[in-house]
């Protein structure tokens, strides 16, 4: 278990190093073009979720991301306009958007990294709090050419950071093993039925969050996602259902008591830092360490911009509970697929 962790913490290590450059590199676009906030946000978010698909990655991969990533980032400011202005449309193309990611596995391991670099910028929106945000702070949001160009940059210092690390550090990557390919025998196909059970509940989310919790859908349809993304069966979707909700419960006290004894500025911004490298270290443990670091400093964020933790805190445990249950139940009621299969 020991060397373990250390493992785990090199990689985090290296997950953050690549955070904090890239990080860097928004705040210097930020005051340079004069953007708002949330280009930060945006950075850190898509670096994040990059670092772990591109940590194997041959060169040819790499410059699939470079090019697929950044338009999809471009593209998913649209969709958030649309989700603002036409909810249920915005909510119906999102929907689409990350089953037609998952459908896509059906034709192989490239179509399957290709669609995990779609998913990214659709996850990233969830995170950027726009919706969230308060009123006045909502004007000069991030537009689709810069946040195109921070997907770029993203990719850069992930590369960047990587590279640095194979070639100086003490581990190299462990290649990911590549699986055979074989035809499944169900009908569909375990992808199908996965995208099918993401659009349900995705599309439940939506419509649930949006009826209950007016802006704070976000925590509804994060969390659906969350519990349903690389699903392997009933029981995998409940265990991470389970799992996302007792970390957040976790992380949202912790962030609650944070914002109680007035940590705020740019001391919460470090301390969310802080969080994410902890939450990145303790993961490859159990998922629920990684959802309860996600939500603190998700919580540190939006206290960032003005929300009250202590205020929302019912309200973020309920829309996270609501979609775990909603993801659960169209894993469990909606097509299954059987124990010990996945998705070819």
């Amino acid at each position: 278990m020991p060397a373990k962790l250390i493992r785990n913490a090199y990689e985090a290590a290296l997950t953050m190093s690549a955070v904090l450059l890239c990080w860097a590199a928004a705040l210097l676009l930020e005051g340079a073009a004069r953007l708002h906030t949330d280009v930060l946000v945006l950075a850190v978010a898509l670096t994040l979720t990059l670092s772990a698909s591109q940590r194997t990655a041959d060169t040819r991969r790499r410059l699939t991301a470079l090019v697929v990533l950044p338009a999809t980032a471009g593209v998913s400011i649209f969709l958030g306009r649309l989700i603002a202005s036409h909810y249920a449309i915005g909510a119906a193309v999102y929907t689409a958007g990350m089953a037609f990611a998952i459908w896509i596995r059906r034709y192989g391991p490239e179509a399957t990294k290709a669609g995990t670099l779609l998913a990214l910028p659709l996850v990233a929106l969830l995170v950027v709090p726009g919706p969230a945000l308060p009123a006045e702070a909502q004007s000069g949001l991030v537009t689709w050419f810069w946040s195109a160009l921070v997907g770029a940059i993203a990719c850069a210092c992930v590369w960047l950071v990587q590279w640095t690390g194979d070639r100086y550090g003490p581990w190299r990557a462990d290649p990911a093993p590549e699986q055979p390919r074989r035809r499944s025998r169900l009908h569909p196909r375990p992808s199908t039925r996965m995208a099918l059970q993401m659009a349900a509940g995705l599309a439940a989310a939506f419509a649930v969050g949006h009826l209950l919790f007016d802006d704070h859908w976000p925590w509804v349809v994060l969390t659906a996602y969350v519990a349903a993304s690389g699903n392997r069966g009933r029981t995998d979707v409940l265990k991470k259902g389970i799992e996302r909700l007792a970390g957040a419960t976790l992380g949202t006290l912790l962030a609650t008591g944070v914002a109680a004894v007035g940590v705020t500025g740019h001391a919460s911004v470090a301390l969310m830092f802080a969080v994410l490298a902890v939450a990145l270290w303790l993961r490859p443990l159990n998922y629920a360490y990684w959802a309860a670091g996600m939500t603190c400093a998700l919580s540190l964020l939006l206290g960032y911009f003005g929300q009250d933790a202590q205020h929302l805190l019912p309200t973020r445990l309920e829309g996270i509970a609501v979609g775990a249950v909603l993801s659960v139940a169209a894993a469990w009621w909606l097509l299954p697929v059987p124990r010990r299969r996945t998705a070819k």
